[in-house]
Order: C-alpha cells, then structure tokens, then sequence
C-alpha cells in the first residue's frame, strides 16, 4: 500500500456521507449534543418524521406524518415541539 503524501492527506476522515443512518444520532448545531434523527427518507422519495420517543412495549416510534419535502417535515416538527410545552 503506497502511503499518502503529507500534503495532499491531512490525516482527517473522508466524509462521503455526512447524513447519519436512521437510527444513528447526529450533533445539534447549537448545543453540540447528541440526539437522534427524527427525519427520514423513504424509499418513495417522501419525508417521514417520528415521536423522539421509543414506545417500551414495541421499541417503535411514532409516525407523526409523511411529507413531500424535508422542509415541511422539518416545519411539522418545530409545530409539534411548540405544542407540546404551550398545550
């Protein structure tokens, strides 16, 4: 195997894929923590979001909508989180 010139290489991981696989947790932009995916894309090309929440008898999560976009998935999401601490 040839090894790589210092330059060209600077020792850091190639990124192929920055998306994480479903079920994988990804940081938070703004608090660098760690939570799980609640966005993911079907097979059809759609969106779905899910409960953050796992239901312990089954280990599934909610279906909490199908979505032609990302972004209004992402839009039900932020309308789910706001009415769920006014009420």
């Amino acid at each position: 195997m040839a090894e790589h010139d210092p330059e060209q290489f600077s020792g850091m991981p190639l990124l192929i894929n920055q998306t994480p696989v479903a079920g994988e947790s990804a940081t938070n932009e703004t608090t660098g923590a760690a939570e799980p995916i609640m966005i993911r894309k079907l097979k059809s090309g759609e969106y779905r979001l899910y409960s953050r929440k796992r239901n312990p008898k089954t280990g599934r999560r909610r279906n909490l909508g199908t979505f032609k976009t990302r972004a209004a998935a992402e839009k039900h999401e932020r309308a789910v989180q706001y009415f769920k601490r006014v009420g």
